[in-house]
């Protein structure tokens, strides 16, 4: 009680003061009185001052809190926005590189092409392995046009709708292209395997001689899938197997098209005069496959190597299932 009787008399005495003060203010005078009470309540008001100071910063921050969620907000819109900025000189890079490696191979090899893209994979036509393109019979193409892309032979149309076409890829299982050895200058049979990266040489002669590292061209020999114009870039052997004499002896060859990223890709319409023969091929890597023991030649070969010595990309995205061309 005692405590209670205290504090009631110190807040009157407080309330008195502060009226007298504002009655002196209001009259114009009272300044000695104020300088007075100044010096005597200055250290409770310092006191009172730093207690509520923390409580009515924290007020004031919740009056604002909404601005700052909006200034966060507008942060992220931008981050955002350069995120896709980014994503799109990317994509548009890798496309002006595709460009830039069919025209070089088309320009090498001299063959006249039509662009288009990739906007479909999967089996259609009887084919396991195919992608519908995006150009058909109003754009001049016709069935078993061959198709490129910056690295190599990619296949040949097999079906042609009026805006659209179904290209059969070298790497199925029924697609044979005939084939000649860069150096030897021995020729054969290139046969698709069902796999994305690796294709299977059966030569004419199987005597013949053939090395891991040694690289193939289409020859334009009639095969079972078609006519190919020559002078396109086909893989690398990486391993033969058998010895020479074998009929069985198979030589295993991993492609120059990265089949699991076509994009933008070329329809030969008109084909070279002459035969480019090795002039299309890309450059030779710089270490050399090494044969295994056994007398088993392996080797490795990095597939994608455009026909400028430079990786080719892809945009990125997933294709739609493969619409039959009409």
């Amino acid at each position: 009680m005692r405590d209670t009787r205290r504090t009631r008399t110190i807040l009157g005495l407080l309330l008195l003061t502060s009226l007298t003060l504002v009655v002196l203010s209001l009259r114009g005078g009272g300044d000695g009185a104020r300088e007075s009470a100044s010096g005597f309540f200055g250290p409770v008001e310092n006191a009172a001052s730093a207690i509520v100071r923390p409580v009515r910063d924290f007020l004031g921050s919740i009056g604002s809190l909404g601005s700052k969620d909006q200034q966060i907000s507008d942060l992220q819109a931008q981050v955002d926005s350069l995120k896709s900025q980014v994503n799109l000189t990317e994509y548009a890079r890798k496309r002006a590189q595709e460009l830039d490696d069919l025209l070089r191979l088309a320009g090498a090899g001299q063959y006249k092409t039509v662009p288009a893209q990739a906007i479909a994979f999967g089996p259609a036509q009887g084919f396991a392995q195919t992608i519908t393109i995006d150009v058909g019979r109003l754009d001049g193409i016709k069935v078993d046009m061959n198709v490129v892309n910056g690295q190599g032979l990619v296949g040949r149309v097999v079906s042609v709708g009026p805006t659209t076409s179904t290209v059969a890829l070298i790497v199925d299982s029924t697609s044979t292209v005939g084939a000649r050895v860069e150096s030897s200058m021995q020729t054969g049979f290139l046969n698709g395997t069902g796999e994305t990266g690796r294709l299977e040489l059966q030569l004419l002669d199987p005597f013949a001689p053939v090395a891991v590292g040694e690289r193939l061209v289409s020859s334009g020999v009639k095969g079972g899938g078609g006519v190919y114009v020559q002078g396109v870039p086909l893989g690398t052997i990486t391993a033969v197997s058998g010895t020479p004499g074998q009929l069985t002896r198979i030589a295993t060859v991993v492609p120059f098209v990265d089949f699991t990223t076509l994009d933008l890709v070329g329809v030969i319409v008109e084909p070279p005069r002459t035969d480019p023969r090795d002039a299309v091929l890309p450059p030779k890597p710089t270490t050399s496959p090494t044969a295994a023991p056994s007398g088993t030649a392996t080797g490795t070969a990095t597939p994608g190597t455009s026909a400028s010595g430079t990786p080719s990309g892809s945009a990125s995205g997933s294709p739609s299932p493969n619409p039959s061309a009409s």
